[in-house]
């Protein structure tokens, strides 16, 4: 019953309200990151995959500008990222506009991150299950490394949340998501400014 109608009644319950409750704060993170982001919009919209695999745009605070290099090329992520970027996505506040993408039955608070759409090529058969529930805010995979931890580390932690959903586990996932965010565990790889991109070897 929770996995087929509890959990998304929840989601949306919990958004509606999250989104009026941080309304200030979000309204404040608007207007810090368009003076930041010199004229490169507020936010950063992606195509990634959802459940059963279907496309959906992903919302989320855009913590880089556009700045490009003589040639018209795209600075490496490290040198857009903005300082004010930067402490927007240490403490996870990026993936705030998302509650967008639960009110819209996109995305669930809590499941596997959703991912790139040319990635979806590349999962091995046990992989592709990830897609079998809605993708999260936050998961099992984030409170296990986040981006510090392999993909392979990453897409088994995913599967198996997905073979055992249930109403405590996501309880248990949402209140150690709050103590990685206070600690900013994971948000990186040691030198990076973004997670490595996914080849199907990792």
């Amino acid at each position: 019953m929770y996995k087929k109608i509890g959990k998304q009644v929840l989601d949306i319950s919990f958004a509606f309200f999250g989104v009026l409750l941080l309304s200030p704060l979000l309204f404040f993170i608007i207007l810090t990151l368009f003076l930041s982001n010199k004229g490169s919009g507020v936010f950063f919209t992606q195509t990634r995959v959802g459940r059963d695999a279907r496309y959906f745009k992903v919302i989320k605070f855009k913590t880089m500008t556009d700045e490009c290099d003589h040639q018209g090329v795209l600075l490496p992520d490290a040198e857009r990222l903005t300082k004010i970027g930067r402490f927007i996505r240490s403490t996870s506040m990026d993936e705030l506009p998302q509650l967008i993408n639960v009110l819209k039955g996109d995305m669930a608070l809590i499941g596997p991150r959703p991912l790139l759409v040319e990635y979806l090529t590349l999962y091995t058969k046990e992989q592709a299950r990830r897609h079998d529930v809605r993708p999260g805010i936050t998961g099992w995979a984030q409170i296990h490394g986040r981006n510090a931890i392999s993909w392979d580390e990453k897409l088994k932690l995913d599967v198996w949340y997905v073979d055992h959903l249930s109403f405590p586990l996501d309880l248990k996932i949402f209140f150690l998501t709050i103590g990685k965010v206070v600690k900013k565990e994971g948000i990186t790889k040691e030198g990076m400014a973004t997670t490595e991109a996914f080849n199907g070897h990792n």
